[in-house]
């Protein structure tokens, strides 16, 4: 398949700058696969379309602050910092910019007493360009970058992250450190209406990867299949896979909220006798998810609206189909959704 397969028109007013004010009063566009029908409801409509039975599956991973400004030491050249991953103790790989004014030894002040300071230690990765860099402190460090740092907003948001987003910009149900992008299809999720969904008899299953910068970057490849994915770490605990074999095993659905927790439950998915169920663990995944894949766990999906031509838009195609997810798309924009992180949801039923 051809990367143009998976283009289309977006006028860059429908771009969400902004969070909507009350997370589940975001507008929801339903799919219905079997009648292909298409439903315009808002999101706390959700439950009318959760059964008892079903399984919701949440991605806990929490947003860490990870753009940092500092000053480079003995020139005073203003620095930003984005951090990737963690590497090892206080070593992380970051991006940089202007990455041309930072070379290996640089050291990088990033707070007014100077006691927080970035040391680059040199290329992480020379073709993407980021630096292994070791930072210097006192204290927590995650206690320190959340009195400095602040929310890694994507680059379609144009403007400078706020004291807001730093509680916007994460999931109610967020726990574990370590997404530098938000797992955005659960922004809409309110505690009140999970609570809601529980009553009903659906059951709540977490998991977690941490989102990586990775998601951002373009299909470059004209052939999709050439592409590669980054990886991520994911993890699915004990209780986490009993609840969801057990739906499975109860005639239930799994109701992926995210394509994160989609790229979890299939790159954890194992063949039994009985079919496919879930296996616990952690693992590095770099699942790429396009027409074609036959899901193994997932039955439904909760999903924001995506870029053009992003992996992301591939992976909801394969649950359903390309024309019809364009097609959809194209009355999204007719409609004036509200696209991308903090935009309007999709459901795919």
């Amino acid at each position: 398949m051809r990367i143009e397969d998976f283009d289309y028109e977006l006028p860059k007013e429908l771009i969400a700058q902004t969070p909507f004010e009350q997370r589940d009063g975001c507008r929801l566009m339903v799919l219905n696969r079997s009648k292909e029908t298409v439903s315009h409801r808002h999101f706390y409509d959700v439950l009318d379309y959760l059964n008892a039975g079903d399984c919701l599956v949440l991605n806990d991973s929490r947003v860490i602050p990870a753009r940092m400004y500092g000053i480079k030491e003995g020139t005073g050249a203003h620095i930003e910092l984005l951090l990737i991953k963690r590497i090892d103790g206080d070593k992380w790989e970051s991006m940089v910019k202007p990455g041309k004014r930072l070379h290996e030894g640089d050291t990088v002040i990033l707070d007014e007493n100077k006691l927080f300071k970035a040391h680059v230690l040199g290329y992480y990765d020379q073709n993407n360009g980021t630096r292994l860099i070791e930072f210097e402190y006192e204290g927590i460090f995650m206690e320190r970058l959340e009195e400095i740092g602040s929310m890694p907003l994507p680059p379609y948001i144009e403007r400078p992250a706020e004291d807001a987003d730093k509680e916007m910009y994460q999931t109610v149900y967020c726990r574990t450190d370590g997404s530098v992008a938000a797992p955005t299809a659960g922004l809409h999720f309110t505690e009140a209406l999970l609570a809601k969904a529980e009553e009903k008899g659906v059951r709540i299953a977490y998991v977690t990867l941490h989102v990586g910068i990775g998601t951002f970057r373009p299909v470059k490849c004209e052939n999709i299949e050439e592409h590669k994915m980054h990886f991520e770490e994911c993890t699915i605990s004990d209780e986490a896979a009993d609840i969801i074999n057990r739906t499975i095993d109860e005639g239930g659905r799994i109701i992926s909220v995210g394509t994160t927790s989609t790229r979890t439950l299939e790159s954890m998915a194992e063949a039994t006798e009985d079919g496919y169920r879930i296996k616990a663990g952690s693992k590095s995944t770099g699942i790429f998810i396009y027409p074609g894949y036959t899901f193994k766990i997932v039955n439904a999906l909760i999903t924001n609206f995506h870029l053009p031509k992003s992996t992301l838009l591939m992976l909801i195609s394969a649950l359903y189909n390309r024309e019809k997810i364009l097609e959809a798309y194209e009355e999204a924009v007719k409609e004036k959704y509200r696209f991308f992180s903090y935009g309007d949801a999709m459901l795919i039923e």
